[in-house]
C-alpha cells in the first residue's frame, strides 16, 4: 500500500503543467516557508492556489533573507527557504541548513528608484555621474534595505557605487530592515526617494518609478529556493517547492513583475 501511495505522489510531481496535490488529513499543517519580504505577494498567491487544490495551507514567514537565514541557524523551524540573493542561500548551505540538490533559482527582478506618487519629481537617468544627492535636497534621505545585511541594500550599494554616488550617499541612507520597510518610508513621505525592487514598486499605488538601474550596474537579482534539511522527508514541503518553482507558478510571477530566468 505504501509503495502504491509513493508511486502516486511521484507521478503527480512528474507532470510538468499540473499542480501536485497530496490529500490533506484532518489537523495536518502545511509546510513552513521562510521567504524574502519581496516575495510576499507571490508566495501568498501561490499558497492560495495550492490550498484551492486541496493541499494543506503553507505557513509563511516574510523578512529580510539575512534575518531568515540566521533564524534557521538558531533553530527556527522552516521547511523551505526562498532568498532574495544567492549569498544568503550560500550562507544557509555552508551551515548545512538546506538540501543542496533541491536548490533552484527560477525568478529574477529589477532595481528601481522610486518617489512618492504625488511628488513632482521628473524621471531620472540613472547613469554614472547622476547627482542623486542633489535630488534629495539638504536633509532628505534615500530609503533602501540596510546594505550590511539586506539583499536589496546590497544591490543598491553596488548600483550607487557604479554611478559614483556611494561616497556622497552612504551617510544619507535610511537603512530599512527589509525592502518592504524601505517602500513604506517612501509611501509615507518620510524619504523623498527610495531604491527597491520593481515588483515592490508595482505593488504600491503610493509610489512611482522614476528610474530603472541598468542591469550591469549591480549583480543579477536572483531568488534561490531550497528545501531545508529538516524537511527532507516532508512530502508536502517537497511538492510545494516543486509547484512554487515550476511552470505552474510562472503566470503568477509574470503578473507581479518578476522575470523568469528560464526565458
Amino acid at each position: 500500500m505504501r509503495r502504491l501511495l509513493l508511486r502516486a505522489v511521484l507521478a503527480g510531481l512528474a507532470a510538468p503543467l499540473a499542480r501536485p496535490t497530496i490529500a490533506a488529513t484532518p489537523g495536518q499543517e502545511g509546510p513552513i516557508v521562510f521567504a524574502a519580504a519581496s516575495l510576499a505577494d507571490a508566495m501568498r498567491a501561490l499558497g492560495e492556489a495550492w490550498r484551492a487544490d486541496g493541499n494543506p495551507v503553507p505557513r509563511f514567514s516574510f523578512a529580510a533573507s539575512s534575518a531568515l537565514a540566521r533564524q534557521m541557524e538558531q533553530g527556527a523551524p522552516a521547511d523551505i527557504f526562498a532568498s532574495a540573493d544567492e549569498a544568503w542561500m550560500d550562507y544557509a548551505a555552508q551551515r548545512g541548513l538546506i538540501l543542496g540538490e533541491t536548490r533552484v533559482s527560477p525568478v529574477g527582478n529589477a532595481l528601481v528608484l522610486i518617489a512618492p506618487a504625488g511628488a513632482a519629481q521628473a524621471p531620472v537617468p540613472l547613469t554614472p555621474g547622476t547627482d542623486l544627492a542633489a535630488l534629495l535636497g539638504p536633509s532628505g534621505r534615500l530609503a533602501t534595505g540596510d546594505p550590511a545585511h539586506v539583499p536589496a541594500g546590497r544591490y543598491a550599494q553596488a548600483a550607487l557605487t557604479w554611478m559614483g554616488q556611494w561616497g556622497s550617499l552612504a551617510s544619507r541612507i535610511a537603512r530599512a530592515d527589509n525592502v518592504r520597510s524601505a517602500l513604506l518610508l517612501v509611501e509615507r513621505g518620510e524619504a523623498p526617494l527610495g531604491i527597491v525592487y520593481a515588483t515592490d514598486a508595482a505593488a504600491s499605488d503610493q509610489v512611482r518609478v522614476i528610474g530603472t538601474f541598468p542591469g550591469g550596474s549591480h549583480p543579477a537579482i536572483r531568488y534561490p529556493f531550497a528545501l531545508t534539511r529538516r524537511a527532507a522527508a516532508n512530502g508536502h514541503a517537497r511538492a510545494f517547492l516543486g509547484f512554487a518553482t515550476g511552470p505552474g507558478a510562472a503566470g503568477t510571477y509574470r503578473r507581479l513583475g518578476f522575470t523568469l530566468r528560464a526565458e
